[in-house]
């Protein structure tokens, strides 16, 4: 292991991965390592269904027999649903990475509103018959997306009068006269807030966060959202393959010791009694722990369903958002459903993931508003995770490390 990188990389998060396969096509000798002898990191898809019940259950535990084979089950520890329009899908085509993925399109996108679940509109037609709002309110909604679709910094009579340095985005939603919920829904469903801080800054961001949601909306139809065939793990699958025919090397089942630094600056990374050297390091918080702070916790819950979601038209696939003011929160609550159209799952059984920030000494309390809407669940495995960020941009020890991911889906 003499040999001089120009960088290693250590974990194979999806994050990790898709630098290293980046790295590698822009002409870069990469090392990547992972004390895992699988892909994936936090954010791995476990198959067969056995691997689920040994990580949670222990080691003899076993599912039962009706929940068909288990290799036919795929399930994200993590799962994520991609943007259309965003930009993952676009590096994922810039790199050629969709040679290796096959992906299918979400089939809905819920809002919770006052006890009851409601399709988020994917179109005008649903927009004026959607139950969300009044009459009156509909067609504000549609003056004020017209706008946000019209909208350019640089061109002042796109503006309507609000000069987006100083209007901030509450400012925006009274101008148009959306009511409270309505910003509500706007806010969390369609540009993805987990809280309401971003109402008191300035509306360019939140403007252009609404405009990704219509983007890729319009490139499918159904839902905004895409999600790839047997689970998220084929992602860092993908980026590792890139990575390979361009050169990086990958070593699994690998500890790491330690990262020698000299002079405050990174050199090698330190594994058995050798040392491979480096000039630059890429890695999670978990290989790191002097370089992060804690910021939080996360909880998730992996239901396993033997039916689809109540109240979202037999949706093979969706996602649901629960507003945190809908249930007296500070963090939304975020729910995904995936299932055998998706390949993660036996015909006839459904995966559902419950998740949020964790606000309280009870975190499972805090996701019963989520539970609740799933009905009867079959088989429920829950995990608490600590959230980490890095303290510094690692611009002087050229150690950057990645953020912990977090509860949105």
């Amino acid at each position: 292991m003499e040999e001089e990188y120009d960088a290693i990389v250590l974990g194979t998060g999806l994050k990790e991965c898709i630098l290293s396969g980046l790295l590698s096509v822009s002409g870069k000798k990469v090392l990547h390592i992972d004390r895992n002898n699988y892909y994936g990191g936090e954010s791995a898809s476990l198959t067969p269904l056995e691997q689920l019940y040994e990580k949670f259950l222990g080691a003899s535990a076993k599912p039962p027999a009706d929940m068909g084979r288990g290799r036919d089950w795929n399930v994200d520890l993590i799962p994520k649903f991609l943007m259309a329009n965003g930009q993952l899908v676009k590096l994922l085509i810039h790199t050629g990475v969709t040679r290796y993925l096959e992906f299918k399109s979400i089939e809905g996108s819920y809002v919770y509103k006052g006890g009851k679940v409601y399709k988020v509109p994917a179109d005008e037609t649903e927009a004026l018959t959607t139950s969300l709002m009044g009459m009156f309110e509909k067609r504000r909604f549609k003056k004020f997306l017209v706008w946000v679709q019209n909208f350019d910094p640089a061109n002042s009579s796109t503006w309507d009068g609000m000069d987006p340095t100083k209007t901030t985005m509450q400012q925006v939603y009274e101008k148009f006269g959306l009511d409270e919920n309505t910003a509500d829904f706007t806010g969390h469903s369609l540009a993805l807030y987990r809280n309401d801080q971003y109402k008191n800054e300035p509306y360019p961001p939140a403007v252009a966060k609404i405009r990704l949601y219509s983007d890729s909306l319009a490139r499918y139809g159904k839902s905004p959202y895409l999600y790839p065939l047997y689970g998220l793990g084929e992602l860092p699958q993908g980026f590792a393959r890139l990575s390979a025919i361009y050169g990086g090397t990958y070593m699994l089942d690998k500890g790491v010791d330690e990262l020698v630094y000299e002079n405050g600056r990174i050199v090698g990374v330190k594994s058995g009694g050798e040392v491979a050297k480096c000039k630059q390091v890429y890695c999670d918080p978990s290989y790191v722990k002097d370089k992060v702070k804690k910021t939080g916790q996360v909880i998730r819950a992996i239901c396993l369903l033997n039916h689809t979601i109540p109240n979202t038209n037999d949706s093979q696939s969706c996602q649901i958002i629960i507003p945190q003011k809908q249930v007296g929160r500070h963090y939304d609550i975020y729910i995904s459903l995936v299932s055998n159209t998706n390949m993660t799952a036996p015909k006839g059984w459904y995966i559902a993931m419950v998740s949020t920030t964790v606000e309280t000494a009870n975190p499972e309390a805090e996701i019963i508003p989520g539970l609740q809407l799933l009905g009867p669940i079959a088989e429920k495995f829950v995990c608490v995770s600590d959230v980490y960020e890095p303290i510094d941009d690692g611009l002087e020890s050229q150690v950057f490390i990645s953020k912990t991911y977090d509860p949105t889906s």
